[in-house]
Formats: structure tokens, sequence, C-alpha cells
């Protein structure tokens, strides 16, 4: 008990674990409150027309269709629509209908639209005969929003890794190791009291962040739960690995970079290239893989997968501690 006394207030010390356990909540706690992200601006049209150029009935109806700005001079509207940073469609009258001037670099829906409005401008008496529906505009970042969300639960949970290699690689640079080493205490108090700070914070941090961002029913929320406390434990045992085989902070640190990297940029690919097969199995040798489809399975209703992955994450959870109690006895019987 007085080892994990000393382990929770060299937390107040690190102020890089401090920073690791808060910023998923407030990461969270934007999220919460800022919702998601609309985008119809952008899909705006934004037109350019010279001065006096086009009739008051073609200014009328291209209102319609978005915003117009007005330029006294060619040149200037020529740098407008070269702009790179915006997509100005250029309009000038063509006889009794129009024509469109675009620089080439827009976007296909902006060339296609470009092209398209002087044949909608010369049919715009069937198109107003036409019945018009509008559909409702999709949130085309909800599902990225969700992954986010997740993502930012790995973070939460991958906390326990940082705090457990830095404390370790700490103690070797103090001298702290030698004194443990002869310590009357056996390999799995040390192991326990090594991880149980790392993997408590992880847990903690990772359930503040899932409560503020879902809304799950009591299953989800058991499912939600073994997910972070599985991930937790496995990111904490990473840590010992990493404070274990690192020789200073500086070793430490690249360590937990790569480690990091591949928790966070694996599943990410998976997610979004949908891999299958056996490149898909292979995905699954990184905790985190499971542990983000376990998570956004859980937040659309799917428990049948969710329940694979807490078996996976089980599985890892087990080999790897084996490991390293296979590692460390090795260690001791060569000392």
């Amino acid at each position: 008990m007085k080892g994990l006394k000393y382990q929770l207030k060299s937390i107040y010390r690190d102020k890089f674990c401090l920073m690791t356990f808060l910023l998923p909540i407030l990461v969270a706690v934007t999220l919460n409150f800022t919702g998601s992200i609309d985008l119809s601006p952008q899909g705006e049209f934004h037109f350019g027309i010279l001065e006096n150029d086009l009739s008051p009935q073609v200014l009328s109806w291209l209102k319609q269709y978005g915003s117009v700005e007005h330029f006294e001079t060619m040149e200037e509207l020529t740098a407008a629509i070269n702009e790179p940073s915006t997509v100005v469609i250029g309009v000038k009258a063509d006889g009794q209908s129009i024509r469109t001037i675009i620089s080439g670099d827009e976007l296909d829906i902006f060339r296609q639209a470009a092209s398209n409005f002087p044949i909608l401008y010369e049919q715009r008496e069937a198109v107003r005969r036409t019945e018009i529906q509008v559909m409702k505009q999709p949130d085309v970042l909800a599902g990225f929003q969700d992954m986010f969300i997740a993502i930012t639960l790995i973070v939460a949970m991958f906390m326990g890794c940082t705090f457990n290699a830095m404390n370790m690689i700490s103690e070797k640079e103090d001298g702290v190791a030698f004194v443990n080493e002869i310590l009357p205490m056996t390999p799995s108090q040390y192991i326990v009291q090594k991880i149980a700070v790392g993997f408590l914070c992880g847990c903690l941090s990772s359930v503040i962040t899932a409560c503020i961002c879902y809304r799950l029913s009591w299953q989800s929320a058991g499912g939600m739960l073994a997910l972070i406390v599985l991930s937790s434990f496995v990111a904490a045992l990473f840590g010992l690995f990493i404070g274990r085989f690192s020789n200073g902070l500086m070793a430490g640190v690249g360590y937990i970079k790569i480690v990091m990297l591949l928790f966070i940029a694996v599943p990410i690919a998976c997610a979004l290239i949908d891999v299958s097969g056996p490149p898909a199995l292979l995905c699954y040798l990184v905790p985190s893989r499971p542990a983000l489809e376990g998570i956004m399975a859980l937040s659309s209703g799917n428990a049948g997968t969710a329940l694979k992955d807490v078996g996976i994450l089980t599985i890892h959870c087990a080999a790897w501690f084996v490991l390293y109690i296979w590692i460390s006895a090795r260690k001791r019987r060569q000392v």
C-alpha cells in the first residue's frame, strides 16, 4: 500500500502524465458542447460578374443558387477566378444566354456545375414548372466525429502506458530502481505496484471521457466498461515493457511515440480503408484495433461485434501479461 501511495504522489510531479490524463477529458467536453460542424457554407456557389454586364433577371436567377460578387474590370474578375483559396465561378452574358468562366483547378463538383449552369439557365422555364423536393443535407462529418471521439478514448486509455513508462525510466535515472531490486518484494507485487496507478488513471480518464461523449444503455455501458478496463490494462502493460527496455529518457520518449503512433494509426487506417482478409487479422495484433472497433460498434448498437472485441482484448491482456512475467523471471535467473 505504501508503494502505491508513493506512485500516486509521483503523478503530481509529472506534468506530462497530468496532461495526458486531462487532455482527453477536455477534448470530450469541447466535442460535447460544440456539436457537429456545419459545412453547408463551404458547398455554396460563389459567382463573379462584371458591373452592368448581366440583366436584373439573370442576376436574380443567379442569387437563387449562391452569392454574387461584382467586379469593375475583367482583370479583377479573372484574378478572383484564378485565386486558389476561393472557388469563384465567373458569369458573363452570351447573347440571350450566359457563359461561365473557371480556372480549372476547382473540385470536380464545381467544374460540373459551371458547365451545366448555361444549360440550366436556358431551361429555366421548364425548371420553374418542375416540382422540386429539397432533401435534408446529410451530416458528412457524423461518422468522422464518432471516430474522433473513439480515438479520444484510445488516447485516454494510453495514459497508463505513458505514466508507467516515464515512472520506471525516472526511477532508473534517479537510482530508485536499484533500491527496488533489494526490497523484500515479490515479482508479482512489483508488477501490481507498477501497473496499478497507470491502469487506474487510464480507466478513470477513459470512463469520464465516455460518460461525457456517449449516452449508452446499461447493457452497452457494461460493454464499454469492459473495453475500457481491458484496453487500459494492455496499455499499462506496454508501459512496463517500455520502461524495462528503455536506457534513458530520450529512448523512452521515442518508444512511447512509436507505440502511440501504432495505437492510433492502425485502427484509423483499418476503419478508413476497410481492410479485409489476412491484413485485417494482422491488424488485430495491435490492441487498439479491437478497442476502436468495439467502441464504434457500441455507439451504433452492434453488441455482437463489441463482444467479439472484448474477447480479443482479453486474449491480449493474458498474452502480454504472461510475456512480461516470463521476461522478468528470466532476467532474475540471469542475475
